[in-house]
């Protein structure tokens, strides 16, 4: 991370680009804060939304240049492809319906993509955009920021090392209670759109949140999905969207899972856990409480590692900024998301390698994100019968 006292060596900063995101949008926001964290991006160029005022309004707020400020994705992709100094990346933080379309414009003109997830609001859309991203020598990176919070990765390089044995059992849960009343009728743009199916696609809380704790599940475990058993149910009355779901899951090697995901769970903000158990050894992680990771080895006490502490490893310490005892989470979970893709992207300019230790969501993750979704919703029309993901 470049931090305060760093002596890495300080590259010209990454001119980047952003597709929605405006005035009042929350995600917008949190990817430009993300970008700026460790200093790797400039903001340079934006439509910030579908429509043209407001997007040349929301340009001019963040001081953008005007002949830098686009009515829409397309023309601001052909003209940043031409011109001298032109975007080297572009985050694209739209409903998920608009991904594939704005990802697509900007990967066919070489222009790195960060891209919020789920990848896209359906599958059919996310393959052709997985094959778009592999004829492109653009990278594509997802923004699944749980997966760059640092005992994050120390829980996964435990796994990958071996010291759980061989993996049981996986357990994941996202429980939130924001949409326990339809809000989404008040108007209330977040709920707005991520329960219209037209903008958010099959899945509600499976899409929003699911995606979430079933990548982070996968990120940890190491495991690949093989099938699931869905009941995905909507408990709001009027409401398109699924609110709540329990998925059973069977992975390849003989692992089992379960997920729970809501967004009608009163009393719970954003409660994302996973638990990982193994032969020898089982993790418990909280998101509410990130910087701690529960450690059961078989036969003995159960141990507390801190990100800055004893027993935290380089996995930890890589993508850690401040000093222990000091809370870092959320925003610096994207941050370490925009600071990967910086090191990829920096490799690209320089015609070198990227290093192997540069770990950020891809877009093969993202198909695996949407097939979870529409999977879910399958086994769930046929009553929670057995599918294929």
């Amino acid at each position: 991370m470049a931090i305060e006292g760093s002596t890495e060596k300080r590259e010209a900063r990454i001119r980047l680009g952003m597709v929605g995101g405006g005035s009042g949008a929350f995600i917008g926001a949190v990817h430009r804060i993300a970008a700026r964290i460790d200093d790797h991006y400039e903001l340079v160029a934006g439509a910030l939304s579908s429509t043209p005022e407001k997007s040349r309004q929301s340009g001019a707020e963040l001081g953008l240049a005007s002949d830098r400020i686009y009515d829409d994705f397309r023309s601001m992709a052909i003209r940043e492809a031409k011109i001298k100094n032109g975007i080297e990346a572009v985050s694209i933080v739209t409903p998920n319906h608009m991904h594939y379309p704005a990802a697509k414009e900007f990967l066919r003109r070489g222009i790195h993509v960060i891209c919020d997830k789920p990848l896209t609001s359906n599958l059919a859309d996310a393959k052709k955009l997985l094959k778009v991203a592999q004829e492109s020598d653009a990278l594509f990176i997802l923004t699944h920021n749980y997966t760059g919070y640092p005992m994050i990765r120390h829980a996964r390089e435990m796994v990958k090392s071996g010291e759980l044995g061989e993996i049981r059992l996986v357990q994941m849960e996202y429980p939130q209670d924001w949409l326990a009343e339809p809000i989404e009728e008040s108007g209330q743009k977040q709920s707005a759109w991520r329960t219209d199916p037209k903008q958010s696609g099959a899945g509600g809380s499976t899409g929003d949140i699911g995606t979430h704790a079933y990548n982070l599940g996968c990120f940890v475990s190491g495991l690949e999905l093989e099938e699931l058993a869905a009941d995905v149910h909507t408990f709001v009355p009027g409401r398109a969207l699924d609110d709540n779901a329990h998925v059973m899951m069977r992975f390849k090697g003989g692992a089992k899972g379960i997920l729970w995901c809501s967004q009608v769970a009163t009393g719970n903000e954003n409660a994302l856990k996973v638990r990982v158990y193994g032969t020898k050894a089982g993790i418990e992680w909280s998101q509410q409480d990130p910087n701690y990771l529960w450690v059961a080895e078989l036969g003995k006490a159960k141990q507390l590692i801190t990100r800055n502490g004893a027993g935290a490893n380089a996995a930890a310490g890589r993508v850690s900024r401040i000093p222990g005892g000091h809370p870092e989470g959320y925003l610096e979970g994207f941050a370490t998301i925009y600071t990967e893709a910086a090191r990829a992207i920096i490799a690209k300019r320089k015609g070198e390698k990227v290093e192997p230790d540069v770990l950020y969501p891809s877009v093969q993750d993202g198909v695996k994100g949407v097939a979870f979704v529409e999977a879910c919703i399958a086994s769930s029309k046929r009553n929670g019968a057995w599918v294929k993901a």
